[in-house]
């Protein structure tokens, strides 16, 4: 061998030395930029969702009925209240058109009906302007007086929760059902198959809807709805991956030393798919947002007063009907979309990345 190729050779042999399908996934997905940049959404759309409590400038139930439907970057004045910690939904903000004058340890002010009212000074806290306080609604306030923007920050929790949540349940069913189908064949296949195809003849969203009223309305119901229908198409890209892999030489070998079912299917052929499984998952995660946001919007899903995007939209499009407060309904709608956009994008790159085709 020619001593000035062999370090070269040497070199290209430890390149080629076996990495398994993850490395090469990974290292395709970081060169789609399109793919990380829905990834980095997504990672900023989860810590937005954990650090809520910190990063939301108000409790997103706090209600201030004088400030209902105020337009982006809306500011009133304020007394604050010293409140029972404990009980989150007492409004502690007094709103105020004026302070008329502070005597005898009381403030005297005028309310929004220009009555001129008092309280003691003892029931008030200290701030940097005295006793008031000037609070800045940057996206401005729905009907109720809440703000936009802290209840468009914990709105991506459930978004997020039922997302993760439903799909998982989708992923769990298909898989055990799709192993069992692909494995097993036969009559066992033909249930599950007619199983899926009664699923799969319904609309997706009527079925979600028929669900959540024989459930009830509420958040865990919206996870169960959702999981239980979209598992149809994972369990059939499951079974067609056992199709395939079933009669491959490394299967034949742990039949032959005599493993049973259970592990040929968990530890030999199960781990080949999911691949696809995972690409089929991301894409369901975008769908399992979208039946969130429809079932809140047509009062099925998440209720009053938890924040939610759907709910939202709701209770915003009818001031775009009457052309002012745009902004109810747009910033949710852009969130979702958002959010959506992302996972696509996610999706479409994981997809790329492990396709077999390409070892690079």
């Amino acid at each position: 061998m020619d001593p000035v190729s062999e370090p070269v050779t040497l070199e290209v042999l430890s390149d080629e030395k076996s990495r398994s399908l993850w490395y090469y996934s990974w290292k395709r997905l970081k060169r789609n930029r399109l793919a990380m940049v829905g990834l980095w959404v997504i990672m900023l759309l989860i810590v937005i969702a954990l650090t809520a409590p910190l990063i939301a400038p108000f409790n997103p139930n706090q209600q201030i009925l004088e400030y209902s439907a105020k337009p982006i970057g809306f500011e009133g004045e304020v007394l604050v209240k010293k409140t029972n910690e404990s009980n989150e939904l007492e409004n502690k903000f007094i709103p105020v058109k004026n302070i008329v004058k502070e005597e005898n340890g009381k403030i005297y002010y005028t309310d929004f009906s220009d009555a001129e009212v008092s309280i003691y000074t003892d029931e008030l806290e200290k701030t940097e302007k005295g006793y008031t306080e000037t609070l800045k609604y940057h996206f401005g306030t729905d009907r109720f007086g809440r703000d936009v923007l802290s209840r468009l920050i914990y709105g991506s929790r459930v978004s997020l929760m039922v997302g993760l949540i439903s799909e998982s349940i989708a992923i769990f069913i298909g898989l055990v059902l799709g192993s069992i189908a692909g494995y097993y064949r036969g009559k066992t296949d033909t249930m599950v198959m007619w199983l899926v195809n009664v699923i799969f003849a319904f609309p997706a969203i009527l079925l979600i809807i028929a669900l959540s009223v024989v459930l009830g309305k509420g958040l865990w119901q919206a996870f169960v709805a959702i999981g239980l229908t979209g598992w149809v198409d994972i369990a059939r890209i499951v079974r067609g991956q056992f199709f395939s892999l079933r009669e491959t030489e490394f299967v034949e070998a742990t039949k032959a030393i005599g493993f049973n079912s259970g592990r040929v299917i968990a530890r030999h052929i199960l781990p080949n798919c999911l691949g696809p499984v995972i690409v089929t998952g991301t894409v369901g995660l975008a769908s399992a947002i979208i039946f969130e946001a429809s079932l809140s919007f047509l009062g099925l899903g998440v209720q009053p007063p938890t924040a939610s995007w759907g709910q939202m939209i709701f209770d915003g499009y009818k001031y775009i009907v009457v052309g002012t407060n745009w902004g109810l309904a747009v910033f949710p709608s852009i969130a979702i979309m958002m959010t959506v956009f992302a996972v696509n994008l996610l999706g479409d790159g994981l997809r790329d990345a492990f396709d077999p085709k390409l070892k690079r």
